[in-house]
């Protein structure tokens, strides 16, 4: 029997964020009551998850210096660093 992975952090911000295994990396932010990380190109209104199934782009960040990642999709992994992205891939 193998025993359940540990749970880990990734950085949002400047800080640690708790992540369970498997968790993605929108579902490990909400679960910390992060609830926007994004503005929008317009108006700058701020985004987080909506549809949770990658298909509105509202939970647009940037990933270890890969822009425009969906948190939604993309698994949280040991150390990753996250940052806030504005309007269509630039870091804020």
């Amino acid at each position: 029997m193998r025993p359940d992975p540990e749970p880990f952090e990734i950085i949002f911000a400047g800080r640690p964020v708790p992540v369970l295994p498997g968790q993605t990396v929108g579902a490990a932010l909400h679960a910390s009551g992060i609830r926007s990380w994004r503005t929008t190109r317009e108006n700058g209104r701020p985004r987080g998850l909506f549809c949770g199934i990658g298909v509105c782009f509202d939970c647009l960040v940037t990933v270890n210096g890969d822009p425009s990642r969906r948190a939604c999709l993309i698994e949280a992994r040991p150390g990753d660093v996250v940052t806030t992205q504005e309007g269509g891939g630039h870091d804020a």
